[in-house]
């Protein structure tokens, strides 16, 4: 599509209201951000960014596949470390290669609300990650994305192509420092996953108390690829909505999504949906939720389109205070027979039984109680690798929870 046509749909959407999630006003934040320096050695970064990124699992001192960091709109420092893996800036790889058109706003429709047109009016900033066929990450990418300016609009464009037989691994983490406590973080991402590659994204968010967020992201599956997509948000946020899709548009296509919630405070409306079009595909949603004053809303959505399909929706929540709500909504759309598909959803307390057990060995009700939340927290999640496991294990563990245990 010429980028005219792109530019007029965007127009004509940009006060469209999203279909989910609590509306935001565009015109309260700063829509131009000043510019950063880029920066070639990671040992130059500033600490507060480095700080920032180790929060959120992004640990800049240790081995990686590549590093992004983004400071407001500006790419500050790329670099890729693996033969057949390519780690770009997107203006940078949109330049360089006249066919990745073809995959820039094919899966997320320029004109889907308001937040997607926003960021389609301005200049690109995100990253692209492409694996050429049989290429495979021995450790992660990792980027940081740093919104350092106040009241800032933050926009960010990813593209991620896994060709033929390729694997990546890939850790993200979106934050903002002490002092920014308003903003805005717009992101859009399209995943490619070609026949017989393995993608696994782990996307950690540790926002500013008054920030909000709108990612939003599709993902094309072809036979036999897989995806594992998982997401943390442990800190407080004002509001927060994404709602994921996967198409598993060839035999034997898996989606695994995953997620792990802790609130205190505003809304989280968090979920994901997967379109299972080809035969012997299967999916499963996982969400872990603790709301100690915070609404979650758990969505999640399964589409059955052919026979010979799985597909398994599942909410687990605990409530630790009297403000506290979790509201799951978990749909399955089977349109044709032969399918296996479930859901199942559960809304509670902390066992007095088992507080009492640790309370009795000498813990306090508060360090008894943030004992629990942790280990319930601690999901095990599928297709990471081992040191990947490690590091979502340390945030999991070390983070603080602010309001509760």
């Amino acid at each position: 599509m010429p980028m005219s046509d792109l530019e007029d749909r965007a127009r004509k959407a940009r006060d469209k209201k999203a279909a989910l999630g609590t509306d935001v006003d565009l015109e309260s934040y700063e829509q131009e951000a000043s510019p950063h320096s880029e920066i070639e050695d990671l040992d130059l970064l500033p600490e507060d960014v480095r700080k920032a990124a180790l929060n959120v699992g992004v640990s800049l001192d240790t081995e990686s596949g590549g590093t992004y960091v983004q400071v407001d709109q500006t790419p500050i420092h790329v670099d890729s470390n693996m033969e057949g893996i390519e780690f770009l800036d997107i203006a940078t790889a949109l330049k360089n290669y006249d066919w990745l058109k073809d995959y820039w706003w094919k899966l997320v429709p320029v004109d889907q609300d308001k937040y997607t047109a926003d960021v389609a009016q301005y200049p690109p900033a995100g990253y692209f990650i492409r694996a050429k066929p049989g290429a495979k990450t021995v450790f992660p990418l990792k980027s940081c994305m740093y919104l350092g300016q106040s009241n800032l609009n933050q926009r960010v464009h990813n593209i991620v192509i896994a060709e033929e037989g390729s694997e990546l691994h890939v850790i993200t983490g979106c934050t903002t420092p002490s002092h920014v406590q308003r903003g805005l973080h717009l992101g859009v991402s399209e995943f490619y996953i070609k026949k017989g590659a393995h993608v696994s994204f782990t996307m950690i968010h540790n926002w500013g108390k008054e920030v909000e967020v709108r990612p939003r992201t599709k993902i094309h599956i072809e036979e036999g690829g897989s995806l594992s997509n998982n997401y943390v948000c442990l800190s407080p946020v004002k509001t927060l909505q994404t709602y994921p899709t996967a198409i598993l548009d060839g035999r034997g296509a898996v989606a695994s999504f995953n997620s792990v919630l802790y609130s205190n405070q505003g809304n989280i409306d968090i979920g994901s949906e997967v379109i299972l079009r080809a035969p012997q595909t299967s999916a499963d949603s996982v969400s872990r939720a603790v709301s100690v004053g915070g609404e979650i809303i758990a969505r999640g959505r399964m589409v059955g389109e052919v026979p010979d399909v799985k597909a398994h929706l599942e909410c687990v929540g605990l409530i630790l205070s009297d403000r506290g709500r979790i509201y799951s909504i978990p749909e399955l759309d089977g349109r044709c027979g032969g399918l296996d598909m479930s859901h199942e959803a559960a809304v509670g307390k902390i066992s007095e039984e088992e507080l009492e057990y640790l309370m009795a060995r000498g813990l306090s009700m508060d360090q008894a109680t943030g004992v629990i939340v942790r280990g319930f927290l601690d999901v095990e999640i599928k297709g990471l690798p081992e040191s990947l496991k490690q590091e979502l294990h340390k945030i999991t563990q070390l983070q603080e929870l602010h309001g509760g245990a």
